[in-house]
Parts: structure tokens; sequence; C-alpha cells
């Protein structure tokens, strides 16, 4: 089969020959339509983020397409089925094979291109929000990098159950997306300190919840934006890994949790569960219109250098999605 590899050289991409997958008893082959970009992808082209054993090494964390062989003991699917699914790797390709669990069945309202723009950030999001946060109606959550793929989803969760919704972002057209989903405050984190901004928007209190992608360089500003008994929850260190000091008593004193958190790495079990939980909680919704996959733009994956550099400058605002054209 055809596939996105990565010359060693300089981490560029080409399109190359790659071994088709095989698939065992409870999975399928899937047709692949389309894929999108994740961070993850940025990192493992430079040999900074290895995938989970057993995965292919071709890049790619989520994919849309159709189902073309099914396992043994395959039940409630058929050839021909719309699907899209999270993966380990491997959606830079033509082909790939999951377990018939974690598929999910595309509305038929939707793209290819859609499709494949849901599973890596509606998981993640709905993993740290709802099985890690413990997020509830009335609550408030503060969703760093607002206008990233994560952030679009999460926004669009968290309204669905009634929390309260601060972002930060950038530019002003991200902020402005960002409210369009229905976030209730958009901070421009260039313009000075956000904790003051989060204490403002709620009177004094802070927040409940906190989606962090930025790290080291946005500790002691979440800390200061928690409220008594909230929960950080570090998605990514775009900021840097490292803080130079801590001060655990300011933990202490308002009871804070601090959670680290990676969806790559999860048990395929719990990879499959919360597939599904999320599936009954949202299919339904894509297909009325209530949520959406926010796209940014779609590529030929041909064009998949360009993909990234778009990415690698910070200049989306939503998914970036690659259309597989053998």
């Amino acid at each position: 089969m055809r596939a996105i590899l990565v010359e060693e050289k300089d981490q560029s991409l080409y399109i190359g020959d790659f071994e088709k997958p095989t698939i065992g008893p409870n999975e399928m082959l899937v047709k692949v339509k389309a894929t999108a970009l994740n961070r993850a992808d940025l990192l493992q082209k430079r040999g900074l983020y290895p995938p989970p054993l057993g995965a292919p090494p071709i890049l790619g964390l989520e994919m849309s397409g159709i189902v073309e062989e099914l396992g043994a003991k395959v039940t409630g699917w058929k050839k021909g089925d719309r699907v899209c699914a999270l993966l380990p790797g491997g959606g830079y390709a033509e082909y790939v094979s999951i377990p018939a669990d974690m598929g999910m069945r595309i509305p038929e309202q939707l793209s290819f291109e859609q499709a494949a723009a849901i599973p890596e950030v509606f998981l993640t999001a709905y993993l740290n929000m709802f099985w890690l946060g413990d997020l509830q109606p009335g609550q408030t959550i503060l969703i760093h990098a607002g206008a990233s793929g994560v952030g679009t989803a999460a926004i669009q969760l968290a309204k669905e159950i009634g929390a309260k919704i601060i972002v930060t972002a950038g530019a002003p057209e991200k902020r402005e997306l960002c409210l369009s989903l229905g976030a209730d405050y958009a901070i421009d984190y260039k313009v000075g300190p956000f904790s003051q901004k989060v204490k403002d928007a709620t009177d004094g209190q802070g927040v409940h919840l906190i989606l962090d992608f930025i790290g080291a360089s946005y500790w002691e500003e979440n800390i200061r934006s928690l409220q008594f008994d909230g929960k950080l929850i570090i998605i990514g260190t775009m900021g840097g890994a490292k803080v130079k000091e801590v001060d655990l008593g300011k933990l202490l004193s308002k009871r804070i949790q601090v959670i680290g958190t990676a969806l790559r790495t999860q048990t395929p079990e719990k990879k499959s569960q919360l597939t599904q939980d999320f599936a009954s909680f949202a299919l339904d919704k894509f297909a009325s219109g209530d949520m959406q996959p926010i796209l940014d733009s779609t590529w030929d994956w041909k064009d998949a250098n360009q993909a990234h550099a778009h990415m690698e400058q910070n200049r989306n605002a939503g998914k970036i999605v690659l259309r597989v054209n053998p």
C-alpha cells in the first residue's frame, strides 16, 4: 500500500510503499479516506514521540474511511460501512486495521474530512473533562489554546453539559471562533497575566478545572486561576516541561489536584471504553448539528509537508485534515 513516510535525513514527508496491515478476528480493515494532523505527529517525525509498542511507525492518530474487510468474530459491521476511529498510529496510509469496538459510525451528514477531525481531539477533551476532571453542569472551566483542535472540541462538550467556559487565544479571529462555539469569555493571553482576567470573570472565585496544553510557562498563573478543590489537567508542554520552582504550599492550601495525562498510551481496553462512552454521548449531536468538528483546512496528502508547516507556524484554528488519495 501507499503511505506517508518520514525521510530520516531531514524529517521531511514523502509518499512511499509500506506493508499493508492484516487483521485479527476482532478487527476490521479500513480503506482510509482522510486523516488529520496532531502535534504528536510533529514530535514523532523528529523522533521525540515514539509510537506505542506494536503500533505502526506511520504517523497519524485518527482516520475516517470505509470498512473493507471484517475479522471472523466481528459483528455489527459490514463491508462498505463508513467509520472513523482513534489510532495508535498509521493514519497517514491507504489502509489501517482497527479493533471493531473502537470504530465509530460516521453520521450521514458528515463528510469523510469532517469525520477524520473527530476522534483524537474529541476523545482527548472527553477523557480529560469528564473522566478525569469530573466537570459538572454549572462549574467553570478554563481551556487554554481554545481555538486548537482539542480546544474547539472541549468548548462544545462543556457547552453541552451547561458549564461556564473561559478560553485563552492570541489572535482576534481565534477568540471570535471560540465565542461562536459557546465560550463565555475569551482572553488574549498576549496581553498581561491571564489569572486576573479569570478572577474578574468568576467574581474572584477562580475556575474548577483547567485544560492546559502549555505547561511550565503557565504553571504559576494556572495555580492562581484555580479555586479551592480545583483541578489542573496537563495535556501538553508547548511552553516547557520543567517548572523552576513549585510552591507545594499553594497546592495544599487550595487543595488543588494536578493530573498529567496522555490518550495515546492508554490501554486498548480503556480506549475502547472511552470510544463507546463518547459515541453514546456525541454521535447524535453531530448528526443533529448541535456539535461539529471544526476544520481549519483540508490538504491533499501529497502536500503533507505544507500542512505540517501550517501547524508548526501555529496558523490553524481547528483541525488540519489530509485527504488520502492513492
